[in-house]
């Protein structure tokens, strides 16, 4: 394979800026963070939880969509590896405010934050700040509850929140017009600079080699010659191997910049998601269109953590708490994989073989996953317990799918749940229990205890063994509840898609 170049490049500061990993003695998977703390200006981003967890860490990256335009979006840069914000905008708390002479004027989400007294040890509050700022340049409608969402990822424990969600309601109400909007085209121009001289980018320093393709057929050329090396597409649970467990990270496949799995396509009978698309990307297609898919993305960590986690990501650490594993799972998901000599496709429940363990062979690679779409005669629900509402791992997940015919009936049954074993997993005997029956509070109950009997989990910190068998079986309950009423003998039951 040809020599690539073992440097990026990204815009800061309004400018091209680049970063030579074997001239500036940095490791490759030095993260964001890290980085921008040892720059002199840019210390305004603070290291809380080095996890994802506080919210501290914020910046915003700014790159461009398929339409050619910036998107800002917040990110944790504790989790953000230096090689994935080549070609795009790094912005930080220092570059809100304009200066002119010694002149200083505050960015709009900066002033509104002054004027409502919302900071006061300050320490966090330069990652507040650029999560509103995210808000105030995003084109999603601004609301109350957009303004809990951006907020989501964020600790303060000073102030308290009431200030900081004054701020944001006071600053929504701002036409979101600044000094990044008049510079915009300059900063598109700059990022197509770096994008015309774009290629593969290989770093091999310090005892790391990262591989960072921008195309599929390099990203598969990469896997194929380096099948030991692990994958990321957001980092959002690799990074925590080294900030959190401290392990050396050899070799790394970097999807993130692969457009082309990046997509969503959708037709009358089936949704295909690229491995790629990022959670937040998913939890806003789905909000009025697939309300079972984004009733679990809603509450998926927070937004700074979906703007990066990705849906290939999310299957392919085959994690027994994986929020989304249970959903495909009910909906009969396919994962289409990709290699060199070829692609198949494999049932969601037949690529999960054990614990964190997947069927992907190490030359392929993750390319999209794929479901036909409920009808309208199927009753669909995801569900979530954990034990705060936000930004939290979940005890138990689950989601449940009926098919119910004219008469009440029960045709299909599938019933998915993650927390409750190795694996995410389904509960084949009340399923079977409940097919041909009418879907009745008594069959319900029934079948809610065969649930209860039908896992052995196990007891930690997030939930005992006994806990998880209650909470699985009453999902079911709380599935037929919200359910019941929809289903009619006059007509056929179901859900707008």
């Amino acid at each position: 394979m040809r020599k690539y170049p073992a440097s990026i490049k990204f815009v800061l500061d309004d400018e091209i800026h680049e970063v030579n990993f074997l001239k500036t003695g940095l490791k490759p998977t030095t993260t964001l963070l890290n980085y921008l703390r040892m720059l002199p200006n840019h210390k305004g981003v603070k290291e809380g939880c080095a996890e994802g967890d506080c919210g501290a860490c914020t910046v915003v990256l700014a790159s461009l969509n398929n339409r050619g335009a910036l998107e800002y979006k917040a990110v944790d840069s504790c989790l953000v590896f230096l090689p994935m914000v080549h070609a795009k905008q790094v912005i930080t708390v220092e570059n809100l405010a304009t200066k002119n002479g010694r002149e200083v004027t505050l960015h709009p989400v900066q002033q509104a934050m002054v004027e409502n007294d919302g900071s006061q040890c300050g320490y966090c509050t330069p990652g507040i700040v650029m999560s509103l700022f995210a808000l105030y340049k995003s084109r999603e409608t601004k609301n109350p509850e957009s303004i809990t969402g951006a907020l989501t990822g964020n600790l303060c424990r000073c102030t308290g929140y009431r200030p900081i969600i004054d701020a944001a309601a006071e600053m929504i109400n701002i036409e979101s017009s600044d000094h990044f909007s008049k510079k915009e085209e300059e900063t598109i121009g700059l990022i197509n600079k770096i994008k015309e001289e774009q290629s593969p980018v290989e770093i091999n320093a310090f005892g790391q080699n990262y591989f960072k393709p921008f195309t599929l057929e390099d990203a598969l050329n990469f896997r194929m010659e380096y099948p030991d090396a692990v994958i990321v597409g957001g980092s959002t649970d690799i990074a925590l191997l080294q900030t959190k467990k401290r392990l050396h990270l050899p070799k790394i496949l970097d999807l993130s910049s692969v457009s082309e799995l990046d997509f969503i396509v959708e037709d009358h009978s089936k949704l295909a998601i690229g491995s790629g698309t990022s959670l937040e990307e998913l939890n806003i297609y789905t909000k009025n269109r697939m309300p079972y898919l984004h009733e679990m993305l809603k509450y998926f960590g927070s937004l700074q953590i979906r703007n990066m986690a990705t849906v290939g990501g999310n299957i392919g650490t085959a994690s027994p708490i994986g929020d989304m594993l249970p959903v495909f799972i009910a909906l009969q998901g396919e994962v289409k994989l990709m290699s060199k000599s070829g692609q198949r496709d494999i049932p969601i429940e037949k690529f999960i073989v054990d614990y964190r363990k997947t069927a992907i062979r190490d030359d392929e690679i993750i390319v999209m996953i794929s479901f036909r779409k409920p009808k309208k005669s199927e009753l669909v629900k995801s569900y979530k317990i954990s034990k705060r509402k936000d930004l939290d791992i979940s005890s138990v997940s689950a989601c449940f799918r009926l098919k119910i015919n004219q008469s009440k009936f029960i045709e299909t049954a599938v019933f998915a749940f993650g927390g409750v074993a190795a694996t995410p997993v389904k509960a084949e005997k009340a399923s079977e229990f409940l097919m041909g029956k009418i879907w009745s509070r008594e069959n319900a109950e029934e079948a809610a205890k065969i649930i209860a009997n039908e896992f052995q989990p196990i007891s930690d910190a997030r939930a005992s063994a006994e806990a998880r068998r209650l909470m699985a079986s009453n999902l079911l309950l709380k599935f037929w509840n919200e359910t019941n009423q929809i289903v009619e003998p006059s007509k056929p039951a179901g859900i707008e898609n």
